[in-house]
């Protein structure tokens, strides 16, 4: 398998190079050049399985010849070594439990999936891998957790300054070793800048051997859409079911339209947005308008100009009717967000964490008599410990692992969001 850019004026590359250099030097982002169809036969086989034996199927055309077949059914198996459940939390709608991994968030499954490819190439490395991530919440602490004591692999984690939970933040400062945690003064949208910048500085790259963890990455953006596979084999006539994606940067629905594409039968996909709602509003309008970053109750969503967006465009051909046939938008606010949890608990007994709670209340809206409807609960809701008892009126109990993690010391750096700062501290 090829990969191009989507900005079309960079040569196409093989899987393993797209992992290591993450950005095209064009600043698209890497695409497949193909998107293999499953036949019905295939589909058939994949009842029953587990998500090892889907993934297996699914990433074996697209990592290929870079990757041997044990290699990929290693990687798999370690990646998606804990459950996803589908709850059922009223009559119609479901819930996807994305929260069951190492670090109680959606983002492990990309993150261990990524680790381990990069792991494996870097055993033929001679120098070692420097990998940037931003994170506006759960995907530090989802790739510390992944690449924590990987050999010849340093990870360096750029977080907004106080705008992430207390608990996300001890997930990605406390570790050490190979892991450093750099808090920016600014929102998520200057720290995934500085990282984009950082990977088109040629100088930079010379001396550093740089890649990125981030869902701009192919290796952390398809393997998501092995838990939509999964989705669609559960459900009786999925096509037909709407799925809401709670939705920042637009890796994790656009994994599901790959599924998609690839054959699975989902219905139309619910884009659910918190105040930042840039893509609902383009739905809507067809005008794609940047607005400043707005802090939200749902934070690992604020993010105003999401990377993703171009492999959104791709997989519907750029065609804006194509596009809207298949997805439509929602926006939730913070007002809405607390009101939402705290019914969805009186009425159901679910505990909805503040990402959740958008898709869930997106689907009491948008659901038609008698359709299926399926949100994504994308991290832990003790996660958002102020959040949940500001919408429940009541402290939560903490968990054993955030209990242990909430007495470790943190250890960051705080750094402007000037890139020349971030350039120095990196070439330091």
């Amino acid at each position: 398998m090829k990969y191009y850019s989507t900005n079309g004026s960079s040569a196409k590359t093989s899987f393993k190079q797209a992992v290591i250099n993450s950005l095209p030097a064009d600043k698209g982002l890497y695409f497949p050049e193909s998107i293999p169809v499953l036949d019905a036969n295939t589909l058939r086989q994949l009842q029953g399985a587990g998500l090892p034996e889907i993934g297996f199927e699914m990433m074996k055309s697209f990592v290929q010849p870079d990757l041997s077949e044990q290699q990929l059914k290693t990687i798999v198996e370690e990646a998606l070594s804990f459950d996803i459940p589908l709850v059922q939390v009223e009559e119609y709608i479901y819930s996807l439990e994305l929260f069951h991994g190492p670090t109680y968030a959606f983002k492990d499954v990309g993150a261990r999936f990524l680790a381990r490819c990069l792991g494996e190439f870097a055993k033929e490395e001679t120098r070692e891998t420097t990998i940037l991530v931003a994170t506006s919440g759960d995907t530090g602490g989802a790739v510390a957790n992944g690449f924590y004591g990987v050999e010849g692999v340093n990870v360096v984690i750029l977080y907004p300054s106080g705008k992430v939970s207390d608990l996300q933040e001890k997930q990605l400062t406390t570790l050490g070793g190979n892991i450093t945690a750099l808090e920016v003064q600014g929102d998520f949208d200057d720290c995934q800048a500085l990282v984009k910048q950082a990977f088109l500085d040629e100088e930079l790259n010379r001396v550093l051997n740089l890649t990125s963890a981030n869902s701009i990455n192919i290796a952390r953006w398809m393997p998501q859409s092995i838990y939509y596979a999964w989705l669609s084999l559960q459900l009786d006539a999925p096509e037909d079911a709407l799925v809401a994606v709670p939705s920042g940067n637009y890796g994790n629905v656009t994994a599901g339209m790959l599924a998609k594409r690839m054959g699975f039968p989902l219905g139309q996909f619910l884009l659910c947005s918190n105040a930042n709602d840039i893509v609902p509003r383009y739905l809507e309008s067809c005008e794609y308008e940047v607005l400043p970053t707005v802090a939200t109750y749902a934070n690992a969503m604020d993010v105003s100009n999401p990377s993703n967006f171009p492999r959104m465009l791709e997989l519907y051909n750029h065609s804006f009717d194509d596009l809207t046939l298949d997805v439509s938008g929602f926006t939730l606010h913070d007002k809405e967000i607390l009101q939402t949890i705290r019914t969805c608990k009186e009425q159901t007994g679910y505990l909805l964490d503040p990402h959740g709670a958008i898709g869930y209340a997106g689907l009491r809206e948008k659901l038609k008599i008698d359709q299926a409807g399926v949100f994504l609960e994308t991290a832990h809701p003790i996660k958002f410990a102020p959040v949940m008892e500001e919408a429940l009126g009541q402290t939560l109990d903490l968990p054993d692992f955030a209990e242990e993690l909430m007495k470790k010391e943190k250890t960051s750096r705080l750094m402007s969001n000037r890139y020349e700062d971030f350039s120095a501290f990196l070439r330091s």
